[in-house]
């Protein structure tokens, strides 16, 4: 099977509908978060790293943010009025206590402030349509459009923020989109894998429609991205699949000669990019043109974050002693314990689209849950997001090492804590492994080698084979992701800056 017709299975699969969400290979239909025909999609499984400063912006994404065409006046005056800029949207942040100052991000505020307004003045370039109708007056009149050889001249340049985990990338990044002027609403934001997996199912649909004819998929769906937005926001700039790695350069390329201009965030500098992938060298085109035509800047404070092995001490109890038992009793004890009115109480019954859901022990906003409860039983993302939109600390005892025979666990956990770090729920976990072996079977004879794909994320995580194992039970590409990212996410939930801010309710659209 090849690569394209493997993704397309994956992405039938249930537990990957409640992770990344896709788009239509119409570049008129935009069904984020909407139904597909294989189920419902939930927003908050699909969203990539969000302030919680700003907590409003991946709602305004994911529902009605992303629009097609629009042309716009030269007055850029008229429409700036009443606006609000980066840069003083950051500073009121700043001001207001929301977000802690810093002269790092005062530098990078500074260069979207700059791109912001190069962006009031740029008028994109019209955009071809793809092929002429069926009918023979069509096809009689119509006029192929020649393919862009060079980004028109007065596009702006795009920006390339990298750096460590906890640098602030995201927040800024989420900051520039918001601050966006109405009257550019032809804009995406997007996970960067998320992004990818739509090329990819654009790419099989392009080739399907090109049939016996055969071309070049890329430009069509470059053209169909680029009619969709020419501002382009990437969230976590990686690459470690090889099919991604063998496009990127053509895609970025085209994208960039229709006009697109895009800013991204990644943990790595371009020359660090797919750094232990299979047939590198066939990238490098693509690492030259982010150099040339983003201006590539570091948003590294001086700080040391390579802390996994102490955040998860903070959230992450292993293995299951009677010592960690007792240590995450008295965290339950002290949150609980204090309010003689909201004492915990067993079996609280939880009303989720018309059915009840018990609560094995909890107050009004903290709850405890042994993990067959929470991932042994049937729940979907709606549960779990309903879960931590009630609670805004959580308790999951026991959690074991999963292998083949407990794949739908596995998902469900993925999922589970997908919901929790979208929330910004305070989280605490007993389990038998550590996090990074939670999902591995080095035992197993069906233990498959640690894929490219993995190399590269647990090169950003700071971990070695050892630690990961080898795993069968994962099968796809995007099970691997959410498997990375839920570990990420774990990591992330025991720094300070998390356990500061996390806990308090936040409205979460499940629809």
């Amino acid at each position: 099977m090849n690569s394209h017709a493997t993704r397309s299975v994956i992405s039938a699969a249930p537990c990957i509908r409640a992770i990344v969400s896709t788009r239509h290979i119409n570049s008129r239909i935009h069904p984020i978060a909407h139904c597909t025909p294989y189920g419902r999609v939930y927003n908050s499984s699909l969203s990539s790293s969000t302030s919680s400063t700003t907590p409003s912006i991946e709602h305004n994404i994911l529902n009605g943010s992303q629009t097609n065409h629009s042309s716009h006046s030269s007055n850029s005056t008229a429409k700036f009025h009443g606006h609000k800029r980066p840069l003083v949207h950051y500073h009121n942040l700043v001001e207001s206590g929301a977000i802690r100052g810093d002269e790092h991000q005062t530098r990078i505020i500074q260069k979207l402030q700059d791109l912001h307004d190069e962006l009031m003045e740029y008028t994109p370039p019209s955009i071809p349509e793809s092929e002429p109708s069926d009918s023979l007056l069509s096809r009689i009149f119509y006029r192929s459009e020649p393919t862009p050889t060079k980004p028109p001249e007065d596009a702006p340049k795009g920006l390339y923020l990298y750096g460590d985990v906890g640098t602030g990338k995201t927040m800024l990044m989420d900051l520039f989109y918001s601050s966006l002027p109405p009257f550019i609403n032809r804009k995406r934001r997007v996970h960067f894998h998320a992004f990818m997996i739509d090329v990819h199912k654009r790419l099989h649909a392009a080739k399907i429609a090109m049939g016996y004819k055969g071309g070049d998929p890329i430009i069509p769906v470059a053209r169909d991205l680029a009619r969709d937005a020419y501002v382009l926001c990437f969230d976590e700039f990686q690459v470690t699949d090889i099919a991604d790695a063998m496009i990127l350069r053509r895609l970025l390329e085209n994208l960039l000669n229709y006009g697109v201009v895009a800013v991204v965030t990644s943990n790595r500098h371009p020359d660090n990019l797919y750094k232990n992938g299979i047939q590198r060298s066939s990238f490098i085109p693509a690492i030259e043109l982010l150099k040339s035509q983003f201006d590539v800047t570091d948003l590294d404070s001086g700080t040391d974050y390579r802390r996994v092995p102490r955040a998860l001490s903070k959230v992450y109890y292993d293995p299951i002693t009677p010592s960690n038992a007792l240590e995450i009793e008295k965290i339950f004890k002290s949150m609980t314990h204090h309010d003689d009115k909201d004492p915990p109480i067993k079996n609280r019954q939880l009303t989720i689209w018309g059915r009840k859901l018990a609560i094995p022990e909890s107050t009004s906003k903290v709850a405890k849950f042994n993990f067959d409860d929470l991932c042994g039983k049937p729940l979907s993302a709606a549960d779990y997001l309903e879960i931590t939109k009630n609670f805004g600390t959580v308790f999951v005892l026991d959690v074991p090492k999963m292998g083949m025979d407990s794949k739908d666990k596995a998902r469900r956990f993925i999922t589970f804590i997908d919901a929790c770090y979208e929330s910004k729920t305070k989280l605490f976990v007993t389990s038998e492994v550590s996090v990074f072996q939670v999902f591995s079977d080095e035992d197993s004879e069906t233990g498959k080698p640690i894929s490219d794909h993995m190399r590269g994320i647990m090169d950003d995580l700071g971990i070695s084979q050892d630690v990961v194992g080898k795993s069968s039970i994962f099968s796809g590409e995007e099970e691997l992701f959410a498997f990375a990212r839920a570990c990420s996410r774990l990591v992330q939930m025991g720094s300070k800056e998390w356990v500061d801010t996390a806990g308090q309710h936040q409205d979460i659209d499940s629809t």
